[in-house]
């Protein structure tokens, strides 16, 4: 298997969100888990799509789940 690694960049140009929002969202513990390698942060695709996935709703009066921040 092979594993598909993102940059900061490319991650907020997925979600159409700065890379500041990003950087802020990590230091609150928001969003998927990433790796530190090197002073450079990577996210794992894998993590990504767990993360797109518990944030998935169908009503806006649908309980956010615990530990996830909207």
């Amino acid at each position: 298997m092979t594993v598909i690694h993102m940059n900061q960049r490319q991650l907020a140009n997925r979600w159409c969100v700065s890379e500041a929002t990003l950087e802020r969202w990590r230091s609150e513990g928001i969003g998927p888990q990433y790796l530190k390698l090197g002073g450079r942060v990577m996210y794992r695709e894998q993590d990504i799509d767990a993360y797109e996935s518990i944030c998935l709703r169908q009503s806006t009066s649908q309980p956010v789940k615990e530990g996830i921040n909207s």
